[in-house]
């Protein structure tokens, strides 16, 4: 290894973006074997896991380090990218591996450290002594400071590169590629499929609003079955009030718009409402006056 390493002046600088990719990996990954986990007691009672939840986190942390960071002195975001730690405390200029020390600290600080924050509340939250609120508050003050330190930690790391987290400048421990960086082919195709269907996509969004599709439905429907064009048994059935000229079906509460055709009260003032410039679908004409159909013309129709 520290022959492809070379000394650290020949060492590729790890990029900004491949150090916040590793740790996302790791998250993911977290959540992935936490979830399978999870999985394993889905057949037992609710909320047996809850009790004992940070410890069992920490059980599969502890197995995730020994296999990662003990083991190959990378996590394994890390591997996938081709970086690993190196102990940036050593004084020589050639590629050292983290020390025990700096690993069993490492799983203090990530492990430890998350199990504290999860338990604490647990363990103070229902002591009313003075001495319990006292080391909650303690406790309390302590994490938010180290989130302070670790949001000042994260802009240091965007101004120079290094340290990611906080644990790792505490440690002296950074991020380097296993094996010097090829030239990278980047592919352009998949991303201008990409951004061309999402702006067709925005544009139809902003589009489709300004668009009066009930209108265009009816337009299109005139067309189709102009009065001209009806068949004899359709006329009869509209100048018999027995068939609704937009749903088709038996009119309820019959109403006319100042057209020989007949509408349900339901269908003619919800479209009306809509568009103010509505059009009867079977002959084209507007909306005059909304008058319902007499009872006794009704009735003398139906019976003729």
């Amino acid at each position: 290894m520290a022959s492809s390493i070379g000394n650290e002046k020949s060492v590729n600088p790890v990029l900004r973006i491949s150090q916040l990719d590793a740790l996302e990996l790791n998250k993911a990954l977290e959540q992935l074997v936490w979830s399978q986990f999870t999985n394993c007691f889905h057949g037992f009672k609710p909320g047996v896991l809850a009790h004992f939840e940070p410890e069992v986190k920490a059980f599969l942390c502890l197995i995730l380090w020994k296999f990662t960071i003990y083991s190959k002195n990378a996590t394994v975001g890390q591997a996938i990218l081709n970086i690993q730690y190196k102990n940036n405390l050593s004084q020589t200029e050639k590629y050292q591996p983290l020390s025990k020390h700096q690993k069993l600290w490492y799983l203090i600080f990530t492990v430890g450290g998350r199990w504290l924050e999860e338990r604490c509340y647990d363990l103070f939250s229902n002591r009313q002594q003075q001495s319990f609120c006292k080391i909650k508050s303690y406790i309390g003050f302590g994490s938010g400071f180290l989130k302070l330190c670790g949001l000042l930690n994260f802009l240091i790391f965007l101004r120079k590169g290094t340290f990611a987290t906080l644990t790792e400048r505490i440690l002296g421990i950074r991020s380097v590629f296993c094996k010097p960086q090829s030239v990278r082919q980047v592919g352009f195709e998949y991303m201008n499929r990409e951004l061309l269907w999402h702006g067709f996509a925005e544009f139809l969004i902003y589009l489709l609003p300004l668009i009066n599709v009930q209108k265009l439905k009816l337009k299109i429907s005139s067309c189709c079955s102009p009065i001209a064009g009806l068949s004899s048994s359709e006329n009869t059935l509209a100048a018999h009030c027995r068939e609704c000229s937009l749903c088709g079906e038996w009119p309820t509460m019959p109403h006319t718009i100042g057209c020989p055709h007949v509408f349900c009260y339901y269908c003619i003032k919800s479209n009306f409402i809509f568009d103010m410039y509505f059009t009867c679908p079977k002959c084209g004409s507007e909306v005059h006056d909304l008058q319902p159909l007499k009872y006794k013309i009704e009735m003398t129709e139906l019976h003729v």
